[in-house]
């Protein structure tokens, strides 16, 4: 049992069958102990840890408090430069604390621990997380959602899936649903049951079943390497392999008809995957494999769909185009914008793409959906590309504008198509939708998302909780050398104008309050930003940018760990530094670039912008000011990008297979932010309503 992967996926735990004798005194410690976390046990879960004995609970309890204190990050020390912040920060002169950063600049010194203890922390009305028990089979269930899923992985997703296959083993086949529908998952769920589950005759029917193309023998040897399975980054490095590995690989490639062209859509993959390979060893038994990855070798590109229709756009010839596009609805999709602006009739384009509609994936017509409906012209074209590290490129929408009844006619065919292909789904009944639902984004790419306390979508505004102020932390460790890793607080107004920063070099400003500039961490370091809401308000601040910045430049995959996250607290002063039950986001940072941000404030609306995105830094400097014009793109982007949100989604189920009511207590499935199906639930979504 994965105590830390049940409560973080279902807020479950599991709790083993106890021979009794715990005081009701051992039970009330435990749930105090717990409490310190923002959790609060569910009465079914406190009668069940009731039935364990003394030395039973002690043990359930270390592991699960062990869970809570690595999901906030109370699992390492938090020291900052100033141990009694931030009354050591507001009280000193400006030359004070100037004088202190050189030192530490030129000694590595820091400031004593504070010798007076600090006072209770100030409680506030914050909602508390609920931990239900659960079964063995309900942690066990974690499993076919996952890979279910019609969308990518994020990393722990794929982790997660990893743990289920390396622990059960040829068990877990019982586990596994009957299709798997999203192609990186299929390569996944492969790579690893070649390298746990080897020998079993159930791991060859799963590939006989679940490659069919040439990509996908791709993708599973970039799986058995270790590699980006959406081969939208660098070229895998391919490790050695074994014989039979190899020949498995050759026979799946050997059995796809007409490979040529789908090799060469990744012909430099593939002359890599080759060296490792050895196709011409195996010439007798596999001949059109050997065939396909010399076309590659030799280049010999036969005319690919692609060039294809490249060149009927540049010469506009769209009514050759649309029969070539129907023959590919999800590509015909994703260029629908651009045959309507060059099309001289647009509605016979829209009758064309309306005959295929209904064999797109659901993801690609909410994505399109979402982009029809748009307002027009947009305030900013955002594009995240593809890969396994998140970043966005912007430009201003010049495109010219299409007529208001096309777009229309477009998002009908698009709502009419998921309708009919939801409506084969079972019934779902009375159903409540809690409006603040088009606040959420739909789980659709989460490759790139990084593991965090809440699983949350790139885009999603969640509410803030009502409190004057807000402190950021950040924490690290150093990698192979000095790392200085520095935390800054940038405050845009309505208008995306920078107003202010707060960071090592302006450890006060505008309500923002900085703990002080560590630049060594051998033994771990934090830094804290202490945000006094009505004072940003007050200046006119409705944007906050959260910014963590590698000054040193290691990229964060290359350190043993590094989050951070923020905390709600009724009063700076009470409290330690950090406080678990005051924690309620924190965000592993772990990508391949050297400045992330990971969430933007909306003072305005009180909302919690989850952005989780990298900037790649300037060639000489590396702090949020000399960014801002990627801190401003970004915030740009994700304010004004349209994205499709869970209303519209769940509302589209129950246009096709139920009935909307007014109020939770009259419905049987509910929709919401804290009940029923949540934003979080996001392998249910990705599961059972993509």
């Amino acid at each position: 049992m994965n105590q830390d992967l049940f409560l973080r996926r279902r807020s479950k735990v599991h709790v083993p069958m106890g021979t009794g004798g715990a005081t009701r005194a051992q039970v009330a410690s435990a749930v105090r102990e717990v409490a310190a976390f923002r959790c609060v046990l569910s009465e079914p879960l406190i009668e069940q840890i009731g039935m364990l004995s003394a030395t039973e609970l002690k043990h359930w309890l270390r592991e699960i408090v062990e869970v809570l204190r690595r999901q906030t990050g109370a699992h390492v020390h938090h020291k900052p430069f100033y141990p009694d912040f931030p009354e050591q920060v507001l009280t000193a002169s400006e030359a004070e604390l100037y004088l202190n950063a050189v030192i530490h600049y030129l000694t590595l010194w820091r400031l004593p621990p504070s010798e007076h203890s600090r006072p209770a922390m100030l409680e506030g009305n914050f909602i508390s997380r609920v931990i239900e028990p659960g079964s063995v089979a309900e942690f066990e269930s974690l499993l076919e959602p996952l890979v279910s899923s019609r969308t990518s992985l994020s990393e722990e997703d794929a982790t997660d899936v990893a743990w289920f296959i390396r622990t059960y083993k040829n068990d877990v086949f019982r586990l596994l649903p009957e299709a798997i529908p999203f192609r990186e998952i299929r390569a996944q769920v492969g790579g690893a049951l070649i390298l746990q589950v080897a020998g079993d005759a159930r791991v060859d029917a799963f590939l006989e079943k679940n490659v069919e193309t040439a990509t996908d023998v791709l993708r599973l040897a970039v799986a058995l390497s270790g590699g980006d399975v959406s081969l939208a980054t660098a070229s895998t490095r391919f490790t050695a392999m074994k014989r039979s590995i190899r020949r498995l690989l050759l026979r799946l490639l050997d059995q796809i008809p007409n490979a040529v062209e789908d090799v060469m859509r990744h012909a430099e993959r593939w002359k890599r995957l080759a060296e490792v390979l050895h196709p011409g060893d195996y010439a007798d038994k596999h001949p059109r494999a050997l065939a396909a990855i010399t076309a590659a070798r030799r280049n010999e590109a036969p005319a690919s769909f692609g060039s294809r229709v490249e060149t009927l756009f540049a010469l506009r010839h769209i009514s050759t185009l649309t029969p070539l596009l129907q023959s590919r609805p999800g590509e015909f999709a994703r260029r629908l914008d651009a045959t309507l602006r060059r099309a001289t009739d647009p509605e016979s384009v829209l009758d064309a793409f309306e005959s295929v509609a209904t064999q797109v994936s659901s993801p690609v017509l909410l994505q399109l959906l979402a982009q029809v409906r748009a307002p027009r012209p947009l305030p900013l074209r955002a594009f995240t590309p593809k890969g396994a590290f998140a970043k966005v490129y912007g430009i201003k929408d010049r495109r010219e504008p299409l007529a208001p009844d096309v777009l229309a006619r477009a998002a009908r065919i698009c709502e009419d198509a998921l309708v009919t292909r939801f409506a084969s789904l079972p019934p779902l009944g009375r159903c409540f939708i809690d409006p603040a639902l088009r606040e959420y984004r739909v789980p659709l790419a989460q490759r790139a998302s990084s593991k965090a306390l809440r699983t949350l979508v790139r885009g999603s505004r969640l509410p803030m909780p009502d409190t004057r102020f807000i402190r950021l932390f950040l924490w690290w460790k150093n990698g192979r050398g000095r790392t200085d890793i520095d935390l800054s607080a940038a405050f845009f107004d309505a208008n995306f104008v920078f107003k202010e920063t707060v960071a090592y070099y302006n450890l006060k400003g505008f309500g923002g309050y900085h703990s002080g500039d560590i630049v060594d961490a051998p033994e771990g370091a934090s830094e804290f930003i202490d945000l006094d809401l009505d004072v940003l308000v007050e200046k006119g601040i409705r944007y906050v940018v959260t910014s963590i910045n590698s000054y040193t430049e290691q990229p964060y995959c290359d350190l043993p760990e590094c989050f951070a996250g923020w905390m709600a607290r009724a009063d700076t002063a009470s409290g330690e530094v950090f406080e678990p039950r005051s924690v309620f986001d924190r965000i592993d940072i772990a990508s391949d670039t050297a400045i992330c941000l990971p969430f933007v404030m909306d003072l305005q609306e009180r909302r919690m912008i989850w952005a989780d995105l990298g900037l790649t830094s300037s060639a000489r400097w590396n702090n949020v000011e000399n960014n801002l014009s990627g801190v401003s793109l970004m915030l740009r982007a994700l304010v004004h990008t349209p994205r499709p949100d869970l209303e519209t989604l769940f509302d589209l189920h129950v246009r096709a297979r139920g009935e909307r009511v007014a109020s939770p207590q009259q419905a049987q499935a509910v929709f919401a932010p804290d009940q029923g199906i949540t934003p979080f639930d996001t392998d249910l979504i990705r599961s059972q309503f993509l």
